[in-house]
């Protein structure tokens, strides 16, 4: 059994009020195991388990995975639905495009404007890297109930939508 710290502790109890001692407890570990697990998926990349173990960084995955969802776009579109700047995601395709993952195809409405598509060849990959990350996510939640796997998947997408929200709300106000 690993020993115990800040990184590996169960989290601690505090109260409810702000600025009480016990809920700047609580607060001061959740963020400093936020910052322990960015680095963790950073290290490993959540890339998965096997032969495909961190073989997809993560701009890549995201990117692959929206156009997996959603369809065909332009980049535009895709920078809004991600909340990046479109030339982000100009450079961050570029790569996918050239490995042969994305193709650029002209809209089909508009024959002049370039929409990003995911090709057969991104669907088999990506579709390669949910599975090792699908059974790295299993290995690591090995001894949890189907039930602690929910509440963290519901809490996780939870703190992740309040993140995407702040950030939205931030970059709609105008500098000062």
């Amino acid at each position: 059994m690993p020993p115990q710290d800040m990184t590996t502790a169960a989290s601690p109890s505090g109260g409810t009020a702000p600025g009480n001692p016990g809920t700047d407890h609580l607060l001061d570990a959740l963020q400093h195991q936020v910052a322990v697990f960015a680095r963790r998926a950073e290290q490993t990349r959540l890339g998965g388990v096997g032969q495909v173990r961190n073989s997809m960084d993560r701009a890549a995955y995201l990117l692959l995975n929206r156009l997996d969802k959603e369809g065909p776009m332009g980049v535009k579109a895709l920078a809004a639905g991600m909340g990046i700047d479109s030339s982000t995601v100009t450079r961050q395709v570029a790569p996918l495009v050239d490995t042969g993952l994305v193709k650029r195809t002209s809209h089909p409405e508009d024959g002049r404007a370039v929409v990003l598509q995911l090709s057969p060849r991104g669907k088999a990959r990506l579709d390669e890297v949910r599975s090792s990350r699908r059974e790295l996510m299993s290995q690591v939640t090995d001894d949890w109930s189907t039930e602690e796997r929910d509440t963290f998947c519901t809490l996780l997408t939870r703190f992740n939508a309040a993140l995407a929200a702040r950030q939205a709300a931030h970059q709609a106000q105008p500098e000062d």
